[in-house]
């Protein structure tokens, strides 16, 4: 093979890289989403109030109705799936799904690979106990104890101590003091388990958003809530890096569900409180 023809074949392989890893161009996710009429949409199970399948076993909740509300102001219906937590934050979705409705973080790590069009709600994280524990009166008695959270999400790093939350308007807070071992699950019913079987069999404690562990205790779950809220969280809507004409789309519609009053009627329908606003 002559210098020439080498030259050429390199020069060609260069070409073809940039157009793999070429991000998408502007407008495409928007283009299919609006041909095929429907927004799918990434989503979570198993954590009512918030996102879970409800007696009829379809998919209900707060992130579900903002999600659907979404959809509604583009004109296109709504499909639900539920990829793991680590695939929905890990980005290049490759179209699998449009858009995460699920009470998702935006850290700057995160937005290497996703853009976050909007925060939506900002939502308290609280510990609870089970309800027959008596050593443990507030957050700093559980130095040493078992505490459970959900796998790779925002109150594991909380935990770990190494929680960035860089959104605008995050209110401050500061970690539980001392040591204690951590143990993570696929989802808060998992963790929720462990803990009903008894203060200390399993775990000692389980860190989650505040709705979720009401919604637990209503259902009969013996756990009781320490307070205050450890941290309250901004939550964002979040979208592939790669086609900014969406993302602009997404946020001017996020913006317009604030502004009409539709965000603080789901919240208030949900969570029995206004959480759209930073407490």
């Amino acid at each position: 093979m002559n210098r020439k023809m080498t030259g050429r074949l390199a020069a060609a392989a260069v070409a073809l890289a940039a157009l793999v890893s070429a991000p998408a161009f502007a407008g495409e996710t928007l283009d299919r989403v609006m041909k095929s009429g429907e927004l799918v949409g990434a989503s979570t199970d198993g954590y009512p109030p918030v996102a879970f399948l409800n007696d009829k076993n379809e998919f209900d909740g707060f992130d579900v109705e903002v999600l659907k509300a979404i959809a509604g102001k583009l004109g296109v219906k709504t499909r639900i799936v539920t990829p793991s937590w680590e695939a929905q934050v890990a980005g290049r979705w490759a179209g699998r799904w449009d858009i995460a409705v699920g009470s998702m973080t935006p850290t700057r790590e995160r937005a290497e690979v996703l853009d976050f069009p909007a925060v939506y709600y900002y939502t308290p994280a609280a510990v609870a106990v089970h309800k027959d524990e008596t050593d443990v009166k507030t957050v700093d008695d559980l130095a040493g104890k078992v505490i459970g959270s959900c796998s790779a999400c925002s109150y594991e790093d909380y935990l770990r101590k190494n929680l960035n939350m860089d959104a605008i308007g995050t209110p401050k807070f500061d970690y539980i003091k001392g040591d204690y071992e951590i143990r993570t699950y696929e989802s808060d019913g998992l963790a929720f388990d462990d803990l009903r079987l008894g203060a200390g069999k399993r775990l000692d404690a389980v860190l989650t958003n505040l709705p979720t562990l009401k919604e637990a205790i209503d259902n009969g779950y013996p756990f009781r809530i320490l307070t205050p809220p450890v941290f309250f969280e901004p939550l964002a809507v979040a979208v592939d890096k790669g086609d900014p004409e969406f993302t602009a789309r997404i946020k001017e519609i996020v913006e317009g569900l604030k502004a009409d009053g539709t965000l603080a009627q789901l919240s208030v329908k949900w969570f029995g409180v206004d959480l759209t606003k930073a407490q």
